[in-house]
């Protein structure tokens, strides 16, 4: 036998192995099986989403007409789940439903845990048997601020409103505190007053000279002029202005990294470098404690150098490794120093999820709940930005990724769609539940008057 047919030979021995080596390696995969517990979140087109007991969610493709939102199941399954991916190729092999146990207070165990709002999870639990489900669906909306505020109450009893520019502008005090006063008295439950109170570029309070002397300035602006203690005064000095005008919660900082001055999002960054952004993150979060309002770390899992998602889509094409290395410190610091509220960005994050914005997006909701701990408020950017206008359901897919309290213009048709889901069964009210549970704990936390 010449060469030629000896190297054909081998090739094909070699070939042979190969092949042999995969069936044997696929047919170990599928015998070993994995359990899982978890709760149905939603059931559609023949796919499951669920939420397992460590919060991640995941959605595999598997029927069954006896699965229904809100049932606790026990699922024995063949392959391996991929938190990069939002749809398993995991097989079935059983399922059984499970009794959902509760604790001495009639709370759901598993959602539960020992969290910064632990403490508090009974009270609010006693609250939120009391709400009908308009009131919970309500729980869930934070709106922008309207002078019909009052009325919009009435018909949305929604969990708080968001203030630009134009609410305070020529305002006096006086007129603010009795704006941020007059919507109190007309809530059932105590609400949340937001404002992006974020210094530099981004200043609706402090545009008034009525309200304060002269603009908050920019966190690049004071680290230059005074490093972290200018920062740590600013906080106190802007949280005491907040509180004293009636306002709860700020929706900053913005701890994106960033250090190209043409990008976007610079001129509202530190603009130093991950390290010393973390330790922003961490002066902000430390000097707001006990201030009365409540801190944002925005915007998960970083903004990059990418463009403004209010007029358009924005794609991030860096590397997971890049964006844990360069962009994730800076929130892990924040929600070690005790970060109550993550927002999270419109930016589509390929090496996340290419397919969804990552606030719809069930992976980085995964990352920041079990990677970092996360255990507060999880709040998306405004869902009615251009960069969401073409996404059907979009309120529903901000719920089901994850998040806990959606920013929206449009809060009729988020109320709506939320209300019209649970009644035609795709969501049980039991979700929506846990979710609320989370937001009444936060208010209970944070001392709001009338939360007894």
């Amino acid at each position: 036998m010449n060469k030629k047919w000896t190297l054909y030979l081998t090739i094909i021995v070699i070939l042979l192995l190969i092949v042999g080596l995969f069936r044997l390696f696929k047919k170990e995969n599928k015998e070993k099986t994995n359990t899982m517990e978890a709760t149905v979140l939603t059931v559609q087109n023949e796919n499951i989403t669920l939420l397992d007991q460590q919060n991640s969610i995941y959605t595999i493709h598997f029927s069954s007409e006896d699965i229904r939102s809100g049932d606790l199941l026990t699922i024995e399954y063949a392959g391996i789940l991929d938190p990069t991916k939002r749809n398993q190729t995991i097989e079935v092999i059983h399922y059984a439903e499970k009794k959902i146990e509760t604790d001495k207070n009639g709370i759901p165990v598993n959602w539960k845990d020992d969290g910064i709002f632990s403490k508090y999870y009974v009270m609010a639990f006693n609250k939120l048997k009391e709400l009908s489900l308009e009131e919970k669906i309500g729980q869930l909306l934070l709106v922008r601020y309207t002078d019909d505020a009052i009325n919009i109450l009435k018909k949305y009893p929604v969990s708080g409103f968001v203030f630009y520019e134009k609410d305070f502008k020529d305002k006096s005090k006086k007129q603010v505190q009795e704006m941020t006063k007059t919507i109190q008295k007309n809530s059932k439950i105590p609400l949340l007053t937001a404002v992006d109170e974020e210094g530099g570029k981004v200043t609706r309070v402090s545009s008034n000279p009525n309200l304060v002397k002269e603009k908050f300035k920019s966190s690049k602006e004071l680290y230059d002029l005074g490093g972290f203690e200018a920062i740590k005064k600013d906080t106190k000095e802007k949280s005491n202005l907040l509180k004293d005008l009636g306002l709860n919660l700020n929706l900053a900082p913005v701890i994106d990294v960033s250090t190209d001055v043409n990008a976007y999002i610079y001129p509202r960054t530190l603009g130093k470098g991950t390290d010393l952004t973390s330790t922003y993150a961490k002066t902000v979060i430390e000097s707001s404690k006990d201030t009365g309002v409540s801190y944002t770390l925005k915007h998960f899992p970083g903004y990059g150098n990418n463009p403004d998602t209010h007029t358009s889509s924005a794609v991030d094409t860096r590397t997971y490794d890049e964006i844990l290395k360069n962009d994730i410190p800076p929130f892990e610091a924040g929600i070690k120093a005790g970060a109550e509220a993550v927002l999270v960005s419109h930016n589509i994050v390929n090496s996340m999820d290419a397919n969804n914005p990552a606030s719809l997006s069930a992976n980085v909701h995964n990352v920041l709940r079990n990677d970092l701990k996360f255990t507060g408020v999880i709040i998306t950017d405004d869902i009615a930005m251009s960069a969401l206008d073409k996404i059907n359901n979009v309120t529903l897919q901000a719920l089901l990724a994850g998040n806990d309290l959606i920013i929206t213009t449009d809060y009729q048709t988020s109320f709506n769609e939320l209300k019209t889901n649970v009644q035609n069964n795709t969501i049980d009210e039991s979700i929506i539940d846990q979710h609320v549970l989370r937001i009444l704990a936060w208010k209970y936390y944070k001392e709001m008057a009338q939360m007894k």
